[in-house]
């Protein structure tokens, strides 16, 4: 490891941002990651999968990038497509309780099977579901 990066490691992990609290970069890694084997494997999130389409590779990059600086972190996703726009961006799909649901039950999954600390999953499980909430665009 280089000296910057170390800089940049201890840095973040002085700080109380949700990112550094998550464990950075490879943390966040690891929940999308197991967000997405989630949503592949459990039947419980059958709706939610067959809205991602075939592949879900670039859903995970994506969702890494902006979760990273939705957390706390680098700004990857800004840096490559500019503003989130999340409402905008997920209009073409239908949203509404079923949806908003499985996503929130997948990441409270995957949360809890990356042994993501109570308190930060509760605070983020909140935070998750308030997204996911505001993101429904159909009535049920």
């Amino acid at each position: 490891m280089s000296e910057a990066e170390h800089a940049e490691d201890a840095a973040d992990a002085s700080s109380d941002t949700a990112f550094a609290l998550l464990g950075g970069e490879p943390a966040v890694r690891a929940l999308v990651d197991r967000f997405y084997d989630l949503m592949d494997l459990e039947p419980a999130y059958t709706a939610l999968r067959a809205a991602h389409g075939p592949s879900l590779d670039d859903a995970r990059d994506k969702l890494f990038w902006f979760l990273c600086g939705w957390l706390g972190g680098p700004d990857h996703y800004i840096s490559r497509f500019g503003h989130p726009r999340l409402r905008a961006r997920h209009l073409p799909f239908a949203i509404g309780i079923r949806e908003r649901d499985e996503w929130v039950a997948c990441m409270t999954q995957a949360m809890g099977e990356c042994e993501v600390p109570e308190p930060l999953r509760v605070r983020l499980a909140q935070a998750f579901f308030q997204t996911a909430d505001w993101m429904r665009n159909k009535g049920v």
